[in-house]
């Protein structure tokens, strides 16, 4: 399965603009579905895939607040941020300086991704509001391409929607069905602050769409039926519970009492 997902990023240098060659080394996406996960997906063949909707943001970017190097300050080690932690849902900003600190807490967030077993991770999963996310299909170090994307925005998505099992590194140990569309073209800048154009589809698609929506303040469970949500519901209250005991506050958020939330308009809904 790993070649398999391998082989479908292979197809993204010939997506990419020639004037970004070497794109794919460092500079691009993340997904929290764990290795897994993964295994349960079935990639389809690389194929040119139609791309119908426009998708919609819930504010526009002037409305966007730039990240400060506070706001990008980390420490070492870095740990992932688990449900129902508030830092979940906050609004993460936007990018405008790219120096050395930017590319040492990209490789950071590789490290952390890949020793907890997932194939993606956006900044927010590790306590950093900004809108960052680092991939990997692979899910081993030294194999398949690591990815880093910066300020993505999603331009379309394609009406076709398809299910998966998916996982997600802020929610240990579940495992349920999410359905999204087949494929997306988003606009990013890579870790140097080149701007490029890409469209994905299969594996890299549902990758960035889990991590677009955590960019989004979106987690995959908003993106679940009442009926799939049901089948993890103790594990959710569990992940609250450990969260109360741990901080000594109440839960942020209650799966008794969860509504569906309204996700970006148009994309990816339940």
């Amino acid at each position: 399965m790993a070649a398999a997902a391998t082989s479908l990023l292979g197809i993204l240098p010939s997506l990419l603009p020639s004037r970004t060659p070497s794109l794919l080394r460092r500079t691009g996406f993340s997904t929290n579905i764990s290795r897994q996960s993964r295994r349960f997906f079935s990639i389809p063949e690389p194929s040119p895939v139609a791309v119908h909707a426009q998708a919609k943001r819930t504010f526009s970017l002037k409305e966007e607040e730039a990240a400060t190097r506070d706001d990008l300050y980390f420490e070492s080690p870095l740990k992932i941020v688990e449900y129902p932690d508030p830092k979940l849902r906050r609004k993460n900003k936007r990018i405008i300086t790219f120096d050395d600190n930017l590319k040492k807490l990209a490789d950071e967030m590789f490290d952390i991704m890949y020793k907890t077993d997932g194939i993606g991770l956006s900044a927010p999963q590790v306590g950093i509001n900004v809108q960052l996310m680092v991939f990997n299909s692979a899910g081993e170090r030294g194999e398949g391409e690591e990815i880093v994307l910066v300020n993505p925005r999603l331009n379309k998505y394609s009406k076709k929607i398809v299910p998966f099992d998916e996982g997600c590194l802020s929610f240990p140990r579940i495992y349920a069905d999410v359905k999204r569309p087949e494929s997306v073209k988003i606009d990013a800048r890579d870790v140097n602050g080149t701007r490029f154009s890409v469209s994905l589809s299969g594996l890299s698609a549902r990758v960035f769409q889990h991590e677009y929506d955590h960019l989004e303040g979106i987690l995959f469970v908003d993106r679940m039926t009442d009926e799939v949500l049901s089948s993890i519901h103790e594990q959710l209250q569990a992940l609250e519970k450990k969260y109360e005991e741990k901080t000594g506050l109440p839960s942020p958020e209650r799966v008794e009492v969860r509504k569906t939330r309204k996700a970006a308009a148009g994309f990816g809904k339940s």
